[in-house]
């Protein structure tokens, strides 16, 4: 058994723990001010190299063309920036769901280039990495560190934290919501004012996005009011998906036992470095 095909690959979900809007730019894409702490939950990729030079997924997943799926246009990418004359063929098993605020897609697209860059020795850096990986998706880069994080700009700039590593039960509402549509809402904050990781770290983890996601998606309204019965209650990213941290997995695990079937739910614990980091350092 050669190392590409004894490895799968781990691409960690993300939350949220909070999300500022604090400017525009020029361009369009909006100025953040949030924190990211990973899960132990996660997409798997294996990669089987070949000579020929092709890429392509060898599974398909519903809902996820192989032309709109992050992992093979990283691929795709990378062989493009490094002149790389290898392919790849990628197995690509999802646990993630999409639309939830989670992630899963551009953690995908990172660990497919920390894995291929190792694979087909291309001697990158991190830091070359997540600059390749911001053009897919402005979370991609905190995937590619892997280390929880203070995160600035349009989400790439990145100050390493540490934080406590609560269990997490995660809920997904049965709504599939459009970071754009969210994005582009009219009556979402665009100038919330900035704050120090000081006043996170004292309290301070509002989601601007939360009443626009609620006002448009009863869904998560009501899925946030029902996990606040048991604990304080928040959004991830634009969501769907609402979490609340609890000091065990077992008082995570009681209250995930009362939830409404009609909820995908999950119960994780926080991460502070990424699985990926286990497997190379790039």
């Amino acid at each position: 058994m050669t190392e590409q095909d004894a490895i799968s690959w781990p691409a960690p979900a993300k939350l949220n723990l909070m999300l500022r809007i604090v400017g525009r730019r020029d361009d369009g894409y909006h100025l953040l001010q949030t924190v990211f702490q990973f899960l132990d939950h996660s997409d798997r990729l294996c990669f089987r190299i070949r000579d020929d030079g092709v890429i392509r997924r060898c599974n398909p997943l519903r809902g996820l063309p192989e032309a709109k799926d992050l992992a093979v246009r990283a691929a795709r990418l990378l062989q493009q920036q490094t002149g790389v004359s290898l392919g790849a063929d990628i197995e690509l098993r999802k646990c993630l769901p999409m639309g939830a605020g989670l992630g899963g897609g551009s953690s995908d697209a990172a660990t497919t280039l920390v894995a291929l860059n190792h694979l087909w020795k291309c001697g990158l850096s991190a830091a070359r990495l997540a600059q390749i990986g911001l053009s897919l998706g402005a979370d991609v880069p905190v995937f590619v560190g892997g280390v929880a994080a203070w995160g600035e700009g349009v989400g790439e700039r990145l100050e390493p934290l540490e934080l406590p590593e609560p269990w997490y039960l995660v809920l997904i509402p049965p709504c599939h919501i459009s970071t754009a549509e969210i994005f582009s809402a009219p009556d979402l904050t665009r100038d919330s004012g900035r704050i120090k990781i000081r006043d996170f770290l004292a309290g301070s983890v509002e989601n601007d996005c939360l009443s626009v996601v609620c006002s448009r998606y009863p869904q998560v309204a009501a899925a946030l009011k029902w996990l606040g019965r048991f604990a304080d209650a928040r959004l991830t990213g634009t969501g769907a998906a609402v979490f609340a941290a609890f000091e065990s997995e077992q008082a995570a695990d009681r209250v995930k036992a009362q939830a409404p079937d009609d909820y995908q739910f999950f119960v994780a614990r926080g991460l502070n470095r990424s699985p990926l980091l286990e497997l190379t350092q790039v």
